[in-house]
């Protein structure tokens, strides 16, 4: 229970979810321990804050407020994760409060005992067990209801409820026939077993749970292996070994639609509790799986980016699957990089992180290349997988039936005729990305945002897939008047459409946000497509990564030429790992597969280099291309944005800020500049770049200059937020 205070006797310092980077002063009887929530006053309101420890030179002239309630007994961390947190705050330069909210359960975040629920069960009193059942033969509820308690000695209030009247249940309860106990769950210490024997291991996948086995300190691994190559075997026994010495692994996926896959995966290999962290769990479910990692009773921790900040009674090891993936990088409040994160938890709890990806970001072999990773290469597929084939298709010129060419439809079709599966991948939902009149040529846009509405024919909607406004499909022209109105360019809704019409006896599945709305949707779907129950599939980035259909022997690429002129300099390095990730989804098994790139651009040099020489060959002309441009990894960035419904206002902020860099020859600062999209949800935005030769220097530049930026009235009028190491300039 928290504890009530009456006297203050110590100040201490409390962390409050704020955005301001101050910590705040108040009186307590005794010294809570750091990192333990206390409720505290805070204007009219009580928040939750954390302990940071001590005042030791409180301000006299301040009246300090007593705390309310010390809600912890303990640290909410461990202390290796304590430690990372505060650094955390430290380097991404955001206010402590917020990020110790955020590495917290929703329901901690809102005071909740840190402890498990009970539960309410139901039993028969002693009077119950004797009474005779035909007693209640009026009362036909109360008669069934009663036998059932009889019979199952226990039943849980949800059981009752879903089965029995709960009228019932209380005309039971009142006549003492029946009562109501709490039941708390019954945690035990895990033992390590396995179930199923470990696949056989080439060569190269050997050497490299040998490698990870031998190490005799703390070491980060870059499993850089091509796809179909048997990674996740490779985190499968490198675990095992941990697991048998009592040890907890934590293992993040990029997302959610991956945790399923991995937990079948694991769970069909070891005997031990599971739990997974992600964002589709209620606060409840959060809660219960948080506690079983920190308590040691979860043998395997699967979550997304935030179950980095998971506490385990005994890491022994922390796995990181598709680190190149953006999903990885927080893009909103506390803007922290899981994978970044992850290897410096591995360091402070000294236990291994495996790094697994086919396309390894630039960072993380720019380390390996460096010998700060130990580098561990997987060049061949696992079993009798071979590479698949490549073709680029030039499209110049050829007549298009929903992004589909002629070739490519002849390839489809001796694909289904041979019982094979076909992926095709177009990352744009809706039925087609823009809405304009025949006539006159008007477009209709959103109002809120510099893009045109995507129609959704399905529910016959207008929706902006960036402030997610919506409407219904005019059936006139908002300028002429004409009713010739048609979609332009197309999307996964017509692509599924126009596949049932060129193909009707093959069933098309169609994976994308659209289609898996509902809980346990995708997880459906992508079953269904593992069992070739649809021998066509079409989705976006959602089927890009990480999933095994042996049965798919071709992929196709219907439209990436957006990406080869991107402003963005991240741009080629994304589509170099998509190209190459949706092309792994093709001939997986013993089948040989085959991978179709359309294009416009047939000659650009680097769908050239990726279809000849292959993703590595491209990230080394791509780091030599980032180091003689200062470019990350060889220069560190910070992205400062703002944004207004007065474009003016967003600007004069962001040049506000740039007064308060120094002229150095080795600090950059360029902008302000509009956002590649400029106005959006109604706002404009704008942005500051901030680019040093060295990360300690960028460090020093901004603990320097943020404490001045909270007092600039330029700052007031605008939302505004600072990005270190940013992945998104959009």
């Amino acid at each position: 229970m928290p504890t009530q205070l009456n006297a203050s006797t110590v100040a201490i310092r409390v962390a409050l979810p704020v955005p301001l980077f101050r910590l705040y002063s108040y009186d307590c009887d005794s010294l809570p321990a750091v990192g333990a929530r206390v409720r505290v006053p805070f204007g009219n309101r009580q928040l939750i804050g954390i302990c940071m420890g001590k005042d030791e030179s409180p301000d006299p002239t301040i009246k300090r407020k007593p705390i309310s309630a010390v809600l912890d007994e303990s640290n909410c961390w461990t202390e290796p994760l304590w430690r990372l947190l505060v650094w955390a705050a430290d380097y991404y330069q955001h206010p402590p409060g917020e990020v110790l909210q955020h590495a917290l359960p929703a329901l901690l975040r809102q005071g909740d005992a840190a402890g498990y629920q009970t539960t309410v069960h139901y039993e028969v009193t002693d009077e119950g067990r004797t009474v005779e059942l035909d007693s209640l033969k009026r009362a036909p509820q109360q008669q069934r209801l009663l036998a059932a308690l009889r019979r199952q000695s226990l039943l849980r209030r949800d059981i009752v409820s879903e089965d029995y009247s709960l009228s019932a249940l209380k005309a039971l309860q009142d006549k003492d026939l029946v009562a109501a106990v709490e039941h708390q769950p019954d945690l035990q210490q895990w033992q390590f077993s396995i179930d199923a024997e470990p696949l056989t291991l080439n060569p190269e996948q050997a050497m490299a749970v040998a490698a990870i086995g031998a190490a005799k300190q703390a070491q980060t691994y870059l499993i850089d292996g091509v796809t179909g190559s048997g990674k996740t075997e490779v985190y499968l026994q490198a675990m095992a070994d941990v697991l048998r010495r009592g040890r907890q692994v934590l293992v993040l996926v990029p997302e959610i639609g991956l945790t399923p896959q991995t937990l079948r995966r694991f769970k069909k290999r070891f005997n031990v509790p599971i739990v997974m962290l992600h964002s589709a769990l209620t606060d409840r479910e959060r809660l219960d799986a948080w506690l079983d990692a920190k308590q040691g009773h979860a043998a395997i921790v699967i979550g997304t980016r935030s179950a980095i900040f998971t506490p385990c009674q005994r890491l022994g090891m922390i796995i990181v699957d598709e680190e190149h993936d953006n999903s990885l990088k927080q893009q909103e409040g506390f803007r922290y990089h899981a994978r970044d994160l992850a290897v410096l938890r591995g360091h402070e709890e000294q236990v291994p992180v495996l790094l697994g990806s086919a396309t390894p970001s630039l960072e993380s072999l720019n380390n390996a290349m460096q010998k700060r990773y130990a580098w561990l290469r997987l060049t061949k597929r696992a079993g009798n997988a071979k590479k698949a084939q490549h073709v680029i298709l030039d499209i110049k010129s050829l007549p298009l039936k929903a992004g589909l060419s002629q070739p490519l439809i002849k390839l489809i079709q001796a694909e289904l005729e041979q019982q094979n599966q076909v992926l095709l991948f177009l990352n744009r939902r809706g039925y087609a990305p823009a809405l304009l009149c025949h006539e006159c040529g008007w477009l209709a846009t959103c109002e809120r945002c510099d893009a045109p509405y995507t129609l959704h024919q399905h529910n016959r909607l207008l929706q902006c897939h960036h402030c997610g406004s919506q409407q219904r499909v005019q059936t006139q022209c908002h300028d002429c008047g004409s009713t010739q109105l048609v979609g332009r360019g197309v999307g996964t809704e017509q692509l599924e459409s126009t596949l049932a019409e060129l193909f009707p006896e093959y069933p098309v599945l169609r994976i994308d946000r659209d289609t898996t709305r509902r809980k346990g949707s995708l997880q459906q779907h992508l079953e269904d497509a593992r069992d070739s129950k649809y021998p066509l599939l079409v989705g976006t980035q959602m089927l890009a990564k990480g999933h095994h259909f042996p049965n798919v022997t071709l992929v196709a690429l219907l439209d990436v030429d957006g990406a080869l002129f991107s402003a963005d300099f991240r741009a080629a390095e994304r589509l170099g790992q998509l190209f190459t990730q949706v092309a792994g989804r093709s001939g997986r098994a013993s089948k040989p597969g085959a991978v179709v790139l359309q294009t416009h651009h047939p000659d650009h040099e680097l769908i050239q280099d990726l279809v000849n020489n292959g993703y590595h060959h491209f990230a080394a002309s791509a780091l030599t291309e980032r180091e003689l441009t200062q470019l990350p990894p060889y220069g560190q960035m910070a992205l400062f944005r703002a944004d207004d419904t007065q474009a003016d206002a967003a600007l004069a902020a962001l040049q506000a800020i740039a007064r308060h860099f120094p002229e150095r020859d080795d600090v950059t600062v360029l902008g302000p500049l509009p956002a590649i999209m400029e106005k959006r949800a109604g706002r404009y935005r704008y942005q500051l770049i901030v680019q040093c030769h060295q990360r300690a220097l960028r460090t020093q530049l901004l603990r320097h200059v943020l404490p001045q930026l909270e007092q600039l009235p330029e700052l007031r009028r605008v939302r505004w937020s600072l990005d270190v190491d940013p992945q998104d300039f959009t």
